[in-house]
């Protein structure tokens, strides 16, 4: 036996005399300089246990930077423990429901990789709070939440949990958004109350609809219970404005990964270190949206409520999933606190040229904002949401959130491009082998949208901030056929046409109805203001004078007669006036006064034809021209008539520079 075995020492192998022991030949290796019969061996994995090794393949991100201004001799140095256990303190807080004494039992991380539930001490990687409230189940209970976590982590998150997640083709989360595909104007509330009374636009005209404190309470309340009934929640802690100065810090609390990466894009990211000293939030969502609200709750008249509560800075929605509900609320949100900070809140485009020259680009949809506010000689500050301070002009979001419905890499090579991985595509139709996007399908909704960071255009400005704009830029797409192409605004005129916010839809014509309907929203964005337009009106005014801004109606619309008969003035021909604006070459042509609306055209333009430039020249029959224009500006008095009663100042004098600024006939 010893003699079989006598291979061992010299590296070779064998059973007795060159035959195995079941009779076939025995297997020969060749001796190794170092003894070893192999040359791929590496030093074993330091674990014990599958799931040991599984937590090597993840090392730990967090920041260890000092907060600011502890630096010197006598600072003061917080330890990670202690900074783990403000933040969880800050998030039960938020949590807490009125009823109780404190918040709930919250624990940082994913239940589905728990072993066990925490009992007194926090595991490694999970950190948990216990504050002292009276005995209940819900009190018994921890409420786990995933915080500020990355793209990567939120893909995972919804295609693991959200029924209708995939991955497109091109790396984009498609998501669904529920029963609802766009936003609830009508169940959106504002808490009327001594913070709000005053300050606020109620009444005729008005998108605030009013509710109580209590009622908003019942609703809070509600929402606060369901999210802490979930096994996890999504905490998102972000940024809203890019001037340092006059920057909000946002919380919010969702139910779903969609929802935290659709924010996690569209609001300010945080760098690790400003995140570490992120401290208590200046608003607060708390989305509940796949919970309904009680029918029965005074004011209620649905299952949906957006409701927002400027004193307590709080917003809770119930019975949507929509994320543009967030989005949309925060802008409000910020139409109410820049202007009490002497800001002015925008909704519009901006973009800067190379010199440092920045436009604002105004309109509703269809008038051509997106397609004109990108251009690929200019820098996009940023397409939705603005402020302008005294530091210039910056960029409320992070984000931008564009249509979908027939999307092409021909008409909007930069959206298509951005459509990537990150990006979330909110209710869209794709092939279930391939996952290549359908964007002309409207089976979902024709309300698609893709929701990207604004790193995702190539042109994009970062820091999204730039200085005094020079130009203000109102779009009508005017189905009428009456507006000039372009004319030079006076400053009462500039007020007047942005309160009014005018485009013209084009009906429906399944009967054959072809007649154009004028649309006014205003500030050009009416759903989402908060003080009366006039107010918002006086600050443009005011900010345009002082920096020697000047405004331009543009008329995306109509030539040659209204829709039906007309034609849709040619794309290259507005984009050589928007040229001509940004090169100042605009400021110094010869000008004519056209009637009814008292407009200045100018003679010439370089690269479009002179005749287009007056309108009447462009119809037949001038009858039909003149009856068509007196239609149009009695439609732009009807419509003022809801801002004639409101005063600016004591004396009105402003408001009467206003009204006269508007068509006389």
């Amino acid at each position: 036996m010893a003699g079989n075995g006598s291979g061992h020492a010299n590296g070779e192998f064998s059973f007795g005399n060159g035959t195995a022991r079941n009779g076939l030949a025995k297997i020969q290796t060749h001796k190794k300089q170092n003894g070893i019969c192999h040359d791929d061996s590496a030093p074993p994995v330091k674990a014990q246990t599958i799931d040991e090794l599984h937590s090597l393949q993840k090392k730990k991100s967090a920041p260890t930077t000092p907060i600011k201004g502890t630096q010197g001799a006598f600072a003061v140095t917080i330890s990670d423990e202690e900074r783990q256990k403000q933040q969880l303190q800050s998030i039960s807080a938020s949590l807490a429901s009125l009823t109780r004494e404190t918040g709930p039992k919250v624990v940082k991380g994913d239940p589905a990789r728990k072993s066990e539930t925490p009992k007194h001490v926090a595991h490694a990687h999970e950190h948990h709070f216990t504050p002292t409230i009276s005995v209940s189940d819900s009190s018994l209970k921890f409420t786990h939440f995933l915080y500020n976590l990355s793209p990567a982590e939120l893909y995972e998150q919804a295609i693991k949990y959200e029924k209708g997640s995939f991955i497109t083709e091109t790396g984009a989360l498609a998501t669904l958004s529920g029963a609802k595909t766009g936003r609830s104007p009508r169940d959106k509330r504002v808490v009327r109350d001594e913070t709000t009374e005053d300050d606020l636009w109620w009444g005729k005209g008005s998108p605030n609809i009013e509710m109580d404190e209590h009622t908003f309470m019942v609703n809070r309340e509600r929402a606060v219970d369901y999210l802490n009934s979930l096994d996890k929640v999504y905490v998102n802690d972000q940024f809203l404005n890019w001037d340092p100065e006059n920057r909000i810090k946002v919380r919010i609390v969702s139910a779903r990964a969609y929802h935290s990466l659709f924010m996690h894009n569209m609001c300010i990211r945080p760098t690790p270190e400003e995140l570490e000293n992120f401290g208590t939030p200046d608003f607060t969502i708390y989305n509940a949206g796949q919970f309904p609200c009680n029918r029965y709750t005074h004011y209620m008249t649905s299952s949906t409520s957006i409701d927002l509560n400027l004193a307590r800075r709080e917003m809770v929605i119930l019975g949507t999933q929509y994320a543009g509900e967030m989005k949309k609320g925060l802008f409000s949100v910020m139409h109410y606190l820049m202007p009490k900070r002497q800001i002015l809140s925008l909704h519009s485009g901006c973009n800067m040229g190379k010199d440092g020259d920045v436009a604002l680009f105004f309109g509703l949809s269809g008038t051509g904002k997106t397609t004109l506010s990108t251009d690929h000689n200019r820098l996009l500050i940023g397409d939705d949401e603005h402020c302008w301070s005294e530091n210039g002009v910056s960029n409320i979001e992070g984000g931008c959130y564009a249509k979908c419905i027939d999307l092409s890499r021909e008409k909007e090579p930069d959206i298509w491009n951005a459509i990537k991985f990150g990006t979330v595509l909110e209710n869209v139709v794709f092939d279930e082998h391939t996952r290549e996007v359908d964007y002309s399908d409207k089976s979902v909704t024709e309300n698609t949208r893709a929701a990207y960071p604004i790193e995702y255009i190539p042109n994009a400005k970062i820091p999204c901030v730039g200085p005094h704009p020079k130009n203000v830029i109102l779009l009508a797409c005017d189905a009428f056929g009456v507006l000039p192409p372009v004319s030079k605004l006076s400053l009462a005129q500039t007020m007047y046409h942005f309160i009014s916010g005018y485009t013209a839809l084009v009906a429906g014509t399944e009967e054959g109805v072809k007649e154009p309907q004028a649309t006014f929203s205003a500030c050009f964005g009416a759903a989402f203001i908060m003080l009366h337009p006039t107010k918002y009106a006086a600050m443009l005014a005011e900010k345009m004078l002082k920096h020697g801004a000047t405004g331009w109606l543009v008329n995306t619309g109509w030539s040659g007669g209204s829709y039906g008969s007309g034609n849709r003035i040619k794309l290259p021909y507005t984009r050589k006036i928007i040229d001509a604006i940004h090169s100042g070459s605009l400021q110094e042509a010869n000008y004519k006064k056209t009637k009814v609306f008292g407009l200045e055209i100018p003679t010439e333009v370089e690269g479009v034809p002179s005749e287009i430039l007056e309108p009447m020249n462009t119809w037949a029959d001038k009858n039909a021209y003149n009856a068509t224009l007196l239609k149009l500006a009695g439609l732009f008095k009807k419509n003022f008539e809801t801002f004639t009663n409101y005063k600016i100042g004591k004396d009105g004098k402003l408001t009467e520079e206003i009204l006269a600024a508007g068509p006389i006939f």
